[in-house]
């Protein structure tokens, strides 16, 4: 005869407060994603699973977090293609079946990710690690559950400070017009490339994505790539160094310059995207001559960024 266990779970709290989020944080799972024509991708993602918590209930079903995540991937490995922020938004309507008291569930992902790149002169395929991240926030209300899911992506590139560019530029102007007239002087300006400081910069893009709609996190890489000084690579030969330094010398940004060149391209290439979908912008740079980072943000709606691009509704 089986034993009955007490669910302990469903007793009243002696201290009756709502919590917002309650569950497990790093379920690491093995995660293959078949697509058409390519090679499947293999990812090792770590998932977090909460939901909130009503104040007449002592505590969640813990086990139902990690069992509605692994449930979900493996009918993932029976199918075919699918979408990283699509297992997350299963994942979240899966948890509302399984905790009938939440009101709330939050899911979310974040793996490392191969991309193959050559370098900029000799051409040698390298392979780069970046990372994609993925969200799902799901609520239960009078008229049912809404899903709302995000994809996003971070990359390291280099980016190159244009204020101390400036003054070694100036610095270097007054050396020259030591020996060189005016003319001469500022050819030799418009020639060569002047130091700077430099940062490994670290930007990022989480968009949310509709429910007919793709982003690929490719995409969202390639952009972030672009909105700095320079992309980097793992693998360089002195010739690739060379043209990886000149390139972001002659290309320097500040961190607010990469969130706006971010935002610029996300309005260009998703502008159907709907108004209400919301995204989120962010650029670390880690300072080369200063103990503190560089950091700049900027979280909006696809119509509010569309406004502001476009010239109406700048702040």
């Amino acid at each position: 005869m089986d034993k009955c266990f007490p669910d302990t779970q469903d007793n009243i709290p002696t201290i009756p407060v709502h919590l917002t989020r309650v569950g497990v944080k790093g379920v690491k799972k093995l995660l293959k994603i078949e697509r058409d024509e390519k090679r499947p991708i293999v990812l090792l993602p770590t998932f977090n699973a909460f939901v909130d918590l009503p104040s007449t209930q002592r505590g969640i079903h813990m086990s139902r977090n990690p069992e509605a995540i692994s449930e979900v991937l493996e009918q993932a490995l029976e199918g075919s293609t699918v979408e990283i922020e699509s297992l997350c938004a299963r994942i979240a309507s899966c948890l509302l079946k399984k905790h009938k008291y939440a009101k709330r569930v939050e899911v979310s992902m974040k793996s490392d990710y191969m991309i193959m790149k050559k370098s900029p002169v000799t051409q040698i395929k390298t392979q780069e690690m970046t990372n994609i991240m993925a969200d799902a926030i799901g609520i239960r209300n009078d008229d049912g559950i809404v899903i709302r899911k995000m994809i996003g992506a971070e990359v390291v590139g280099m980016t190159v400070c244009p204020c101390a560019q400036e003054s070694t530029k100036e610095s270097a102007k007054v050396d020259l017009l030591k020996f060189l007239d005016e003319e001469t002087t500022q050819k030799v300006l418009n020639t060569v490339s002047f130091a700077s400081h430099n940062q490994r910069g670290r930007g990022m893009i989480m968009m949310e994505v509709p429910e007919n709609q793709v982003i690929r996190a490719e995409d969202l890489i390639r952009i972030i790539e672009d909105s700095m000084s320079s992309p980097v690579c793992e693998l360089l030969k002195r010739s690739d160094e060379n043209a990886v330094v000149v390139h972001a010398h002659k290309n320097p940004m500040f961190v607010e310059d990469c969130v706006r060149n971010m935002i610029q391209k996300i309005v260009k290439e998703y502008s159907d995207l709907p108004d209400d979908a919301l995204v989120t912008v962010r650029q670390i740079n880690e300072e080369s001559i200063h103990r503190h980072n560089a950091f700049a943000e900027k979280v909006a709606t696809m119509g509010e960024l569309k406004r502001e691009i476009n010239g109406n509704g700048g702040k």
